[in-house]
């Protein structure tokens, strides 16, 4: 399931670039959460949480079945 969550944030990257950002996959658990770490603009930026909920949680949900929540750390 990494390499296919992986796979899905390749989709998303270039968005999150093109503002300044990046997302960096720390960890997928075999209970279908994902880790993933907000750098750049996008660590500090306010809208983080909302680009983690509705943008990249909800790409992962749909491209990699199993997927159940994405977290912060």
């Amino acid at each position: 399931m990494k390499e296919q969550v992986q796979a899905a944030l390749e989709k998303i990257r270039p968005s999150l670039q093109a503002d300044g950002g990046d997302v960096v996959l720390i960890a997928v658990d075999e209970d279908g959460t994902v880790k993933v770490k907000l750098t750049g603009a996008c660590g500090g930026c306010p809208m983080a949480t909302m680009t983690l909920k509705q943008g990249i949680e909800r790409l992962l949900k749909k491209e990699v079945p199993g997927v159940k929540e994405v977290l912060s750390v």
